[in-house]
C-alpha cells in the first residue's frame, strides 16, 4: 500500500501538499482518496491531526452539490447518539461491514459475468452440464434456455 499522503492545513482553510509542494483543492484530495490513496492533514501551527475534520469537510462539500448525504433518520440518529453510542459502532463495525459489502459486492459482479459469459456462444450440452452442476439451476434455467421455452411455458 502507498504511504500515505501528509497534508498540512493553515488557519486560512488552505491544503499545503507537502510531496508535491503546492497548494490543493478539497477537490483533488477527494480524487485522491477514490482512487485509493490515503492522506493524513495535520494543522500547520499546532501539529495536531484534523484528517477526520477535512475528510467530512469533503463529504459535506458533495452532500451540499447533491443535496444528499445519508437519510435524514440516519442523521438524526448520528446527531442524537453520536457522541456516545455511535462512536464505537462507527471506529469497530461500520468500516468492516462497508469492506465486506463491497468485497461480496465485487464477487458477485464477477461471477454473474462469468456466468452470462459462459451462456453466450456456449453449445446447448455445455449449458445442460452447466445446469446441471449449478446449485442455482432454477434461477439460470432460463438465462441459458432461451425466450423460447419462455413463451412455451403457461402463466404462474
Amino acid at each position: 500500500m502507498a504511504e500515505k499522503r501528509l497534508l498540512k492545513k493553515y488557519a486560512n482553510r488552505r491544503l499545503y501538499d507537502t510531496k508535491r509542494s503546492e497548494y490543493v483543492t478539497l477537490s483533488e484530495v477527494a480524487d485522491w482518496v477514490r482512487s485509493g490513496q490515503e492522506v493524513e492533514v495535520v494543522d500547520a501551527k499546532t501539529k495536531k491531526d484534523v484528517t477526520a475534520f477535512v475528510l467530512t469537510q469533503i463529504l459535506l462539500e458533495e452532500a451540499r452539490n447533491r443535496n444528499v448525504l445519508l437519510p435524514v433518520p440516519l442523521l438524526n440518529m448520528i446527531i442524537r447518539y453520536g457522541d456516545n453510542d455511535l462512536v464505537d459502532f462507527f471506529e469497530k463495525y461500520l468500516q468492516q461491514i462497508i469492506r465486506s459489502y463491497l468485497a461480496y459486492k465485487g464477487a458477485m459482479d464477477e461471477q454473474f459475468k462469468q456466468w452470462l459469459d459462459m451462456g453466450v456462444g456456449a453449445s446447448e450440452e455445455a449449458r445442460q452440464k452447466f445446469l446441471q452442476a449449478n446449485p442455482f439451476q432454477s434461477l439460470f434455467d432460463d438465462l441459458f434456455r432461451g425466450s423460447a421455452t419462455d413463451k412455451a411455458k403457461p402463466p404462474k
